[in-house]
Order: structure tokens, then C-alpha cells, then sequence
């Protein structure tokens, strides 16, 4: 492996140590996210500072890991505190990961393929590496990593044993390009596509490909398909080809390649070609016209390098789905299961570790691990890599499946058990096996651990809602981008994080540095201590029979009046606490939405009750905007936060503690950032929903409602469709069965041509009365089948729209989503 001594990434970045370099170690590994440090000791930390997060808050946490090397903008004020640590003092911290990474790149000498396009670079490089690994040791970009940072953290892992380097590159605005195209230094571009992803920061799509191209303007061939108007008109404008070579493939053009036919079968499809004056064909087993365009690019590029089109053919049948996504299920046995089954390579098994260990709901974790097929070490070597991994990781359990990962056995030092295959383990292993735990299967896809993952995860019936968890956190940090940096952030989980999940929720808002979580009521605080939650939490409604639980699980109650004061006095006087166990209050104050709180006018009473018991602590006064995303009610809101800034400052002037002060919801954080205080709390925003328009253009989609069709039948004229017979057929109607009704929270307002269903992207109108279990809807002039996927809401079809159908707010639509809808959790 390279490593490089710390003098030479100061020569590298321009930067400036300072600190002691003396016994510095030699740098492995580059990081950038403080929470994922596996080796810290040869490890080199880059303090990013971006729109939403500033690395320099996490130095004294990377240093307490064990970190020691790191590449700042600005010096801690308390450098002096850390021992035996270098700081590279640059202007631009993300700009030195760029030149690092650079500079490594430099170092070799091999085929190195640029990937860049609107759509499909992370299928193309994956199955790229698929087609390439039996007979090349390859390194490739993890999972989707082709950002400014992802970029250099990808080329960073090249190695001298490494035949050929595969990295897709991604771009949002102007620029970009020009920062990693030295970074990867491609020999070999491809040019996937162009569509409408990021318009929004291009001044045209003429602009946007001439961005892309930037990537190719040293590379010594190109391959893309000319049938793309736009990449062809900009390439004839650039004359780029004055300079490198093209393998240009199209459908219609005088091209290299030229397609003569793709004939869609069951299960597959046949494409034809002619390819220097000869007719070549491959079948590859898919039919969307999405995965015929990725593997034609597959197929030019591996003509491009020589092999023979029978080789090419034969691996083309073995090409397997690409998972895009982890994905987390409830499973049996108060399990959960983490399923990324589809390739075992170690960069992913390392990625997906990282998932694992942001679960806090169960302490034990289990990884299922296949044979890893895709890899250019020998067994020994990556065998020990693997262990090693998973020792830091903290994996309590190994189940090993396949003969490679069975001889090196000895090399895992935690419980452990071994199956030469699948068939094996579904065989021997009994499901009470597991009890408690979080599950990662993590398999080649030629084990098929689809089958496992069908016996660990909870049956249960079609109707799933999807939560994005990246979406949640990109909302999460557009939020924290709108902040002050000192400002804190209250994140509202309750009601089942708006129907969302309760810990699986937590969990992610925790890993990303929430400073608190507010929950309804004290057992749903219980619950997520339960799984694992450290973060404070605030329970808003503590009720009298509560309190001792409140006390006994460190959650912090909301106070608004008196009464319940007094009731917590009490508690207090039973309890028997001692001076050192004080218990953190929120004071809520009425500030003119008249609900619940203290009046102004009862501060100074409010003050002297607080302070006749010694063991209460004040941790935060605050109080509810009425109307923050309605301007008619802007000067109402304006008086709110003024009564509140009094009553606030006045309460925290009388005691030594600080005192947070909060007011403004997810619409007042836009709209009211002089008001931030000390704190916001962050609510319907964080779930993608935003009363504002831009705002709203600002967040993404985090729940997708979803079905499946079960039946499928045709009525005739005037017959009947459900209960009442509310819906008679005009004409002869089709009409599909779908197992979501109102005891999953579809709404019985809907129906009777109110409301409607997503079928292979067409409308469906829902049609009779809503049912407990079921709905129907008419799919006429719509090519379905039964067990098609069936659409409630999604990105397209949002649940603010659906809200406006029903003459409601998508509060009320998600938080009336039952509890037997099952929610799968996933990260892209």
C-alpha cells in the first residue's frame, strides 16, 4: 500500500503545519466525515466546510478517536491542547483533498475510465467491473461516490495491484468539472446520456454537456452515443475530437457500432450490431430500455479494448441488478434486517458496516457474509482485510457462507459460524436463532441471499411505506444551512416521527448531530432509550402517572403550568433525589396562540416557583408561532416573537445557568431567521414538506406510499364496484384490487372518482367506497397486471397534493398511516 509521510501532503496542498510532525505517522487513509474512523492512527482528517457543515467542529471528537493529522482552514483556538497532533493550515480545505487525491493519481500508469452523463453512470460502472473483474483486478468508485468529495476519496484507493481504474463523475453547476477532471485524469471517457437533472443551475442543456465534457479533454478515446442531440451538436462545436479519439454507437448515425435491433423478449433482450462491416449480437438478461442503453456503453467500451465478442456475450448474460440502496426491515424476532445483498465487494462491505453501526436499536449486530467474488487480492490477504474490518467495526457475530470465507475462518476472532452455501445455512439454521438484533446480509449475488433475507424479514401484507433517509438528512441540512452555527437544533420525532418510524428516525437524526428530540409523550421518549437513543429528548405532554418513568429514562419534561410544576415537585419529594440528580425543564410560554404555556404576566411567579426547588434546572424557555408560514398573519407573528424575547430574556436573566430559548418551527426558519435564538425545532420540514414554494423546491421526497395490484377483473355496464354500490360502470370498466384501505390510513373521502392511484406512471382513478383492508380503482387503458406496483404518493405525486383532494394537511395524511403499514428504511 502508499502511504505518504505528512511533509509531503504540506508540499502537495501549500499548506502550512504547524503542530508536531515529528512522530507523525505515515497517512493511509483519508476521511472527511468524522463519525466513520475505522483506523484513526494513520488516518488524515479534512475539515470541509460546506453550505449545510463545518468540519472544524468535529476536531476535538476526531481527536479523541485517536486521530492526529489533520488539513484545516483555520487553527483551533486551543491547538496547544492537542498532543502529538500535525494541522496543514490552506485556504481550502476541500480544494487539498482534491490536489492530494490529484497528486496520487499521478503515480500510475493504467487504462483509467471516466464516467460521466445524466443518468446511469453508477449501473455502467458497476457492471463494467462485473464484466472486467475475471480477468482484471479493478478499482472503482463506491457505490455512487462521484461528488467533489466522493471523486478524490474514490482515487485515493488506487493501488500498484490494480490493472484498471473505473470512476463516475457527477456535476450541479458550472465549474466542477474543471476541479475533477485532474482528480481522475481519465484515459477512457463515457458519455452516458444527458436528460433534465439539475437544469435548475445551468443556463441551458447546451451549457450543462459542455460542462460534462470538460471530464474528456484528455482522454485518448470517448465512447458515447451520438443520437443524443445535444452532446453531439456541443462535441461538433467544440471540436474536441480534433484532439482525442471517438467510439461513437447509435441507433440511426454513421457510428462505429451501428444497432440494428433490440428484440424484447420474457425476461431479456437481444440486441444486434454491426461493428467493423460484421454483425455481432448479445443478450442481456433485462428489458427497460434503461438497462439495454447502460449495457450497449458496456459492450462499446469492452469492443474498445479488445475483447472478443463471444467473451463479451457470455458475460453479458451473467449481468445482475445493480442494489442502488440499502435497505432496513423490520424482521422476525424483534430483529431488524439491513439488506444489501447483491455485491460483496470490501469498499461496499465497508460502506454498509457504516449503516450498520448508525442503528442503535438493538447493541447486538450480526453480519451474513458471503464469498467475495469481486476482488484482486488473494484470499489470505482479503480475508484478513475483511476481519480486520468487521473487528472495527464492532460486529458481535460473523455467519459466513460460501467454501473461501469457510478456509479462513481462524482469521475472525468473534463468534462465528460457517456453511459452504446458501442452500446450507437455510437448511441447518433455525429463525429463533436470532433474537434482538440488527442484521446485515451482505452477499454476492450468485448466493441469491434474497432467500435469506425472506426468512428473517417480518411477513407482513403489500401495502410498505419507503422513507429516504438521505432525503431526510438533505432536509435536515438545508435547514442547518439557513442557521446560525451556534445555533442548536430540536428535531420533532414525535407521533411516530410524523408517521415515519420512531427509533429508525432517531437513529439517523442522532448520527447527524441533532442536539435534541422532542417527542408527545414520555413512553415514546422510553422507547427510543430503549433503543439505544442517547441524545436529550423533550416530551412535551408529561402526564401526573408519568413523571417517574420521565425521571427514570433522563427525558425532559415540557412545563406549562403550574399544576404540572407542582406535580413534578412532587415526584421529586417522593423520588428522594439527591442534590446531584437535577432534572432539565423546558418552559413553555403563551405567547398568543393560546394552547398551552405560561401568560407573560405570570413570569415573575413562575420565577419564584421555579427557584423554591433547587433540583429543577431550567434548560430552555419557548413558546409556539401560530401562523409562521402564512404572511397575512406576518405582523401577528411579529408581535409573538416579541412578547416572547421579553418574557424569554427575562426568565433566563434569573438563574446562572444558560438558558436555550426557542421559538421557530421548519416555515419560521425561512421566514424568520433574526429569531433563531439559541434553537429552532425542526418538524414537517425535515420530512420534505414545506408550505413555502421555493422552500419546498429546496427539500426532497422522504415517504413513497406504495402497493401492489392483487386482482384484476372487468366489469360490465351497470354493474356494481364495492359497498353501496356507489360506483355503477358506464361501459364495460377493468378495474384492480389494491390491499391498502382506511385501517391504513387511506382516507374514506376518497373514492367514487375522488382521489386517484399510480400505475405504470398513469392515473388511475380510485372508484366505489373505500374499504378496511382494500381499494379499487379503474386501470382501464392501462397496460397493467395483477402484482404490478401500485403508487399512493410519492415525489410525483406528493402528499401535499393528496392533503389538497381531501381538504386536510399532509400532517394529518401521515400521521394516520397504521402501524401495520411496514416501513422500509433505505440509504442510496
Amino acid at each position: 500500500m502508499i502511504t505518504y509521510p505528512i511533509e509531503e501532503i504540506e508540499a502537495v496542498v501549500k499548506g502550512r503545519l504547524s503542530g508536531n510532525a515529528a512522530n507523525a505517522p505515515f497517512v493511509k487513509d483519508l476521511i472527511i466525515d468524522s463519525r466513520n474512523v475505522s483506523a484513526p492512527a494513520n488516518a488524515l482528517f479534512f475539515a470541509i466546510v460546506g453550505k449545510r457543515n463545518d468540519g472544524h467542529r468535529y476536531l476535538r471528537d476526531l481527536y479523541i478517536k485517536g486521530v492526529r493529522n489533520f488539513v484545516v482552514s483555520t487553527l483551533p483556538e486551543d491547538i496547544d491542547t492537542y498532543e502529538n497532533a500535525c494541522f496543514i493550515l490552506v485556504e481550502d480545505t476541500l480544494k487539498a483533498l482534491q490536489a492530494v487525491a490529484a497528486n496520487h493519481r499521478k503515480k500510475f500508469n493504467i487504462p483509467v475510465i471516466g464516467i460521466t452523463g445524466s443518468n446511469g453512470k453508477t449501473i455502467v460502472k458497476e457492471w463494467l467491473f462485473m464484466l472486467l473483474s475475471q480477468d482484471k483486478r479493478i478499482v472503482r468508485s463506491p457505490k455512487s461516490y462521484n461528488s467533489q468529495v466522493g471523486v478524490p476519496l474514490s482515487v485515493w484507493q488506487m493501488q500498484p495491484e490494480h490493472d484498471i481504474a473505473i470512476f463516475e463523475a457527477g456535476i450541479s453547476e458550472p465549474d466542477e468539472m474543471d476541479k475533477l477532471q485532474p482528480v481522475i485524469q481519465p484515459t477512457i471517457g463515457i458519455f452516458t446520456n444527458i436528460g433534465a437533472a439539475h437544469d435548475k443551475n445551468f443556463i441551458n442543456t447546451m451549457q450543462k454537456v459542455g460542462e460534462k465534457l470538460k471530464l474528456f479533454t484528455k482522454v485518448k478515446t470517448m465512447i458515447y452515443c451520438p443520437d443524443y442531440f445535444e452532446i453531439q451538436d456541443r462535441i461538433i462545436k467544440s471540436e474536441i475530437f480534433k484532439n482525442i479519439h471517438n467510439f461513437s454507437w447509435s441507433r440511426k448515425l454513421k457510428s462505429n457500432m451501428l444497432i440494428t435491433g433490440t428484440e424484447k423478449k420474457q425476461s431479456e433482450t437481444l440486441i444486434t450490431a454491426t461493428y467493423n462491416g460484421e454483425t455481432i449480437s448479445i443478450v442481456i438478461p433485462f428489458i427497460d430500455n434503461a438497462s439495454v442503453e447502460n449495457a450497449i456503453h458496456c459492450w462499446a467500451l469492452m469492443l474498445h479494448l479488445g475483447y472478443e465478442n463471444s467473451v463479451i456475450a457470455s458475460r453479458m448474460l451473467q449481468l445482475s441488478p445493480v442494489a442502488m440502496r440499502l435497505e432496513m426491515n423490520e424482521g422476525i424476532n424483534n430483529c431488524s434486517v439491513i439488506n444489501d445483498s447483491y455485491n460483496s465487494d470490501i469498499n461496499s462491505i465497508g460502506i454498509a458496516l457504516d449503516f450498520l453501526n448508525q442503528q442503535k436499536q438493538h447493541k447486538k449486530k450480526t453480519l451474513i457474509l458471503s464469498d467475495i467474488l469481486q476482488s484482486s487480492l488473494d484470499d489470505d490477504t482479503l480475508y484478513s482485510e475483511v476481519a480486520k474490518l468487521i473487528s472495527e467495526k464492532g460486529v458481535a457475530r460473523l455467519i459466513g457462507i460460501g467454501k473461501a470465507i469457510s478456509r479462513q475462518a481462524s482469521k475472525f476472532d468473534i463468534e462465528k459460524v460457517f456453511y459452504p452455501d446458501t442452500e446450507s445455512f437455510l437448511k441447518e439454521l433455525s429463525p429463533s436463532f436470532f433474537h434482538n438484533e440488527t442484521i446485515l446480509l451482505k452477499g454476492a449475488r450468485a448466493f441469491e441471499f434474497e432467500q435469506i433475507g425472506r426468512m428473517l424479514q417480518q411477513k407482513s401484507h403489500e401495502t410498505v411505506l419507503e422513507i429516504n433517509l438521505n432525503a431526510l438528512v438533505h432536509n435536515l441540512n438545508y435547514y442547518r444551512s439557513r442557521l446560525k452555527p451556534e445555533t442548536k437544533i430540536m428535531a420533532m420525532v414525535k407521533a411516530f416521527s410524523y408517521g415515519s418510524g420512531s427509533y429508525e428516525i432517531a437513529s439517523t437524526l442522532q448520527y447527524n448531530n441533532v442536539d435534541y428530540l422532542a417527542v408527545a409523550y414520555a413512553d415514546e421518549g422510553v422507547e427510543l432509550r430503549r433503543s439505544g437513543i442517547t441524545v436529550p429528548i423533550m416530551v412535551m405532554s408529561p402526564e401526573e402517572q408519568s413523571l417517574d418513568i420521565l425521571l427514570k429514562y433522563n427525558l425532559e419534561p415540557e412545563i406549562y403550568s403550574f399544576r404540572v410544576l407542582n406535580l413534578l415537585k412532587e415526584t421529586i419529594r417522593i423520588q428522594g433525589l439527591n442534590a446531584g440528580m437535577r432534572i432539565p425543564v423546558h418552559i413553555k410560554l403563551d405567547t398568543g396562540m393560546h394552547r398551552l404555556g405560561f401568560d407573560p404576566g405570570e413570569v415573575d411567579e413562575l420565577i419564584a416557583a421555579l427557584k423554591e426547588e433547587p433540583l429543577i434546572l431550567v434548560r430552555s424557555v419557548f413558546s409556539h408561532l401560530a401562523a409562521s408560514d402564512e404572511t397575512k398573519h406576518d405582523e401577528f407573528t411579529r408581535k409573538q416573537i416579541d412578547v416572547f424575547r421579553e418574557a424569554g430574556e427575562k426568565i433566563k436573566s434569573a438563574f446562572d445557568e444558560p438558558v436555550l430559548m426557542h421559538l421557530l418551527n421548519s416555515s419560521g426558519i425561512n421566514r424568520f431567521g433574526s429569531a433563531q435564538f439559541e434553537m429552532v425545532r425542526l418538524g414537517i420540514g425535515m420530512y420534505g414538506i414545506a408550505f413555502d414554494k421555493k422552500e419546498q423546491s429546496a427539500l426532497q421526497n422522504v415517504s413513497t406510499l406504495k402497493s401492489v395490484i392483487s386482482q384484476i377483473k372487468t366489469v360490465n355496464t351497470g354493474e356494481s364496484v364495492g359497498y353501496g354500490r356507489k360506483w355503477i360502470a358506464q361501459q364495460p370498466t377493468r378495474i384492480a384490487t389494491v390491499p391498502i384501505g382506511y385501517a391504513d390510513g387511506l382516507d374514506r373521502k376518497l373514492g367514487d372518482g375522488k382521489g386517484k392511484l399510480i400505475i405504470r406512471g398513469k392515473s388511475a382513478p380510485i372508484i366505489g367506497s373505500i374499504c378496511m383492508d382494500m381499494c379499487m380503482c379503474d386501470i382501464s387503458g392501462i397496460d397493467a397486471a395483477e402484482g404490478d406496483e401500485v403508487t399512493i404518493f410519492n415525489n410525483e405525486f406528493s402528499i401535499k397534493e393528496l392533503a389538497a383532494q381531501l381538504e386536510t394537511i399532509p400532517y394529518e395524511i401521515l400521521t394516520n398511516l397504521s402501524r401495520r403499514v411496514k416501513r422500509i428504511y433505505y440509504y442510496e
